[in-house]
């Protein structure tokens, strides 16, 4: 630390507790800090694209979780650099905003760093190569929507989602059977999509997985399925045209809020008593039966008393059911969530075709379905799988391929995947450089070797000549002037991507490099770091 001294020669401390903090400033810092964002975007790396391979990670408590996703991945490490938290957040940013190409922003955004420090090295300002970079994502972003093509497509003819839902889950554990998960993420959105606001709610899609079974069960339910069963043994197990009360009160007798004590000296009282409780159930399950219901769906549980009588009345029911669950069948059923018994009324009740209680293998493990709903806006996508982690994987998966929908709906835009946008772009940016006069155009070059970071790595993977793979695509573009030129990561045999069906999503890849260029932008500016010393 620089000590400072006044004007009688006695130094004096500028910082609180100087000694214990640790200080590196100058170009140090900023080496230490591309250094940290380089590391995190090293271990990415080998998990980008279809041959890329998986994570696992182990969190402090034992649980293991396998994953091919970057923000994922990111989340689950526990990372103590500042510069590399910052990293973290890039890839989350990705996954809220877009949901797909998480790993993909974080090796783009490192190898910017790395062409940074290049330029830092040369004795380029940071400032500039910061504007250098600003300027080169400007045109890269232009560039795309200059190549990006429009997908026309409609509730009849979805293959074009499908296919992009399927480059998506390429580089997921799924691939093998991405044709299945892609139709039903697909089919999913449009079932809950408002196609004339081009909008898509997918808090309605709901993504439910039960071990056992194999991948290609996946199924898509339109309706709900609750992982409850019953709450007696001996009722039906399947209601056809149910007419569902959706209650969220609890079904026993009201209990004062006061404190309050009964005594009872004689048999007789205790008879009254326990009569006056059983009318109390005899009334609630009369209201139910008399609204016309044929199904009831609890919040809270009954005792058994409760449980004898609706059995008795031949009225199924279901208890302990989430509130999210709760609001899910209402949506579905089209029914109104009652809170108090007098409240109920015929046209509160949710109406479904079917509602089926269905067992699964040799285990105890029963779901109810809740299917052929008045309004089925509401659909649960039913995952199976080997082994828990493989169904975790999956659901984050879908999670992807959902989110990929969505955005087509919003914008149906796309680019070519493969390195293809990239390389396209990368081209274009070096082509502007030398309209750039200052130091920029060193930064802006910078930029353009940076994008071809992302085809290096998928032929990398892909265990491809990395060097050799990406000059013979570029040449390729440049030759036939065709932008859609990539990385044969599946050793198709074409580099066209438009004859392997790669697309990608147009607001997806110019959010990849906004975010990646704001972050190197951020992290290039910071030139002291203080922090509290180790010990």
């Amino acid at each position: 630390m620089a000590l400072a001294f006044d004007e009688f020669g006695r130094p004096f401390i500028i910082l609180k507790e100087q000694e214990q903090k640790t200080r590196i400033r100058g170009l140090d810092a900023q080496k230490a800090n591309i250094a940290a964002g380089k590391a995190v975007a090293r271990i990415l790396r080998t998990s980008l694209g279809p041959k890329g391979m998986d994570k696992m990670l182990q969190s402090p408590d034992g649980d293991v979780t396998i994953t091919n996703d970057g923000a994922t991945i990111l989340e689950q490490m526990d990372v103590d650099n500042q510069i590399a938290k910052l990293m973290v957040e890039l890839s989350r940013s990705q996954d809220y905003e877009i949901g797909d190409g998480t790993t993909g922003v974080v090796v783009l955004a490192g190898s910017l760093l790395e062409q940074a420090e290049k330029l830092l090295e040369r004795g380029i300002h940071p400032i500039r190569i910061a504007e250098g970079y600003e300027l080169a994502s400007r045109i890269a972003v232009e560039h795309l929507e200059h190549i990006a093509q429009k997908f026309e497509f409609g509730p009849s003819n979805i293959e074009p989602l499908v296919q992009t839902c399927m480059t998506t889950l390429s580089s997921k554990i799924v691939n093998r059977c991405k044709r299945d998960m892609a139709e039903i993420a697909v089919k999913a959105v449009l079932a809950v999509a408002d196609l004339e606001r081009k909008d898509v709610n997918l808090d309605l899609i709901k993504v439910e997985g039960k071990v056992g079974g194999k991948l290609e069960d996946t199924e898509l339910v339109y309706g709900i399925i609750v992982d409850k069963d019953m709450s007696h043994p001996q009722m039906p197990k399947r209601i056809e045209d149910a007419k569902i009360a959706i209650l969220t009160c609890p079904f026993e007798p009201p209990k004062p809020k006061t404190k309050h004590k009964v005594d009872i000296d004689t048999v007789e009282k205790f008879q009254t008593l326990r009569q006056q409780e059983q009318k109390y159930f005899d009334d609630m399950v009369q209201k139910c039966k008399d609204v016309g219901a044929t199904l009831v769906i609890c919040q809270w549980g009954f005792d058994d008393e409760a449980n004898h009588l609706l059995m008795h009345r031949n009225l199924p029911a279901v208890r302990w059911v989430g509130g999210v669950e709760l609001e899910l069948i209402a949506i579905a059923t089209g029914g109104r969530i009652v809170p108090r018994f007098q409240e109920l009324t015929p046209d509160k009740l949710g109406k479904a075709g079917l509602v089926r209680e269905k067992s699964f293998g040799t285990t105890k493990d029963r779901m109810l379905y809740i299917e052929h709903c008045a309004n089925s806006k509401a659909v649960t996508v039913f995952i199976r799988g080997g082994n828990k982690m493989m169904i975790e994987e999956t659901k984050r998966s879908i999670h992807d391929a959902l989110c990929v929908a969505r955005n087509l709906i919003r914008n149906n835009s796309i680019v070519y995947g493969g390195g293809s946008a990239e390389i396209a772009c990368s081209i274009a940016v070096e082509a502007a450089a030398d309209r750039y006069p200052g130091v920029e155009q060193y930064a802006i070059r910078g930029f353009a070797d940076a994008l071809d970071s992302i085809p290096m790595a998928l032929a990398e993977n892909s265990g491809l000549q990395p060097i050799e793979t990406l000059s013979a695509v570029k040449s390729e573009q440049i030759k036939e002037n065709n932008p859609f030129c990539g990385i044969d990561c599946n050793d198709v045999g074409t580099n066209d991507m438009r004859k392997q069906y790669v697309f990608e999503t147009l607001i997806g890849k110019q959010q990849q490099i906004l975010l990646a260029t704001q972050v190197v932008k951020m992290i290039l500016k910071i030139d002291d770091v203080i922090s509290p010393s180790e010990y």
